[in-house]
């Protein structure tokens, strides 16, 4: 575990921890608020993050953005991170050995940043930080608490892309989400 976002950014600057270095434009460590009480975590950088090397930057982002957007929550007021930090090819889904790889990493900033609140976004991020016996169709919109931080899990922003109808849900979700912020400010 890295203690200083710092000695976080030193080691990972020149990862070959697994074969996704092997064809990365750039490492996507993460964004935003350092200090935020809501952290999103996806699956893993596509094209334009490896690009551009910030997460969420694509499609799936522009389409998170103008959900964030409606709902009045501010995304430079939130910390933003994926489960690996280098693209998968073809935007598959990571592999274990890759998960693994990266988990130190994501473990480290989810306790540099110390949310309160964990959005997982799809199955992935939902797998690998609840567990396996996790489903994304069961578990999405229901708040879990592990460890004093509590989840929602989610619908990647990626797949409304593919069925719109998800996106009615996934607005539902991320309102949970800001209506427990107002919550905690309100009291």
């Amino acid at each position: 575990m890295y203690e200083t976002w710092e000695q976080l950014e030193e080691e990972i600057k020149d990862c070959k921890k697994c074969k996704l270095c092997q064809n990365r434009t750039n490492i996507v460590l993460g964004t935003g608020d350092r200090n935020a009480d809501i952290m999103f975590i996806g699956e893993g950088p596509g094209a334009d993050e490896d690009r551009e090397g910030e997460p969420f930057v694509g499609k799936a982002g522009k389409l998170m953005n103008e959900a964030l957007i409606g709902l009045g929550i501010k995304r430079d007021k939130l910390y933003i991170a994926n489960i690996v930090k280098c693209r998968p090819p073809g935007n598959r889904n990571p592999e274990a050995d890759e998960t693994i790889a990266c988990m130190d990493y994501l473990r480290s900033q989810v306790m540099l940043v110390k949310p309160k609140v964990i959005v997982l976004l799809g199955s992935v991020a939902l797998k690998n930080i609840l567990g396996e016996e996790y489903q994304i169709t069961a578990s999405r919109g229901k708040w879990v608490e592990k460890k004093g931080i509590r989840y929602m899990p989610t619908w990647h922003p990626a797949a409304l892309l593919r069925d719109e109808a998800k996106k009615i849900e996934f607005w539902n979700d991320l309102k949970e989400v800001r209506d427990w912020k107002l919550e905690i400010i309100n009291t």
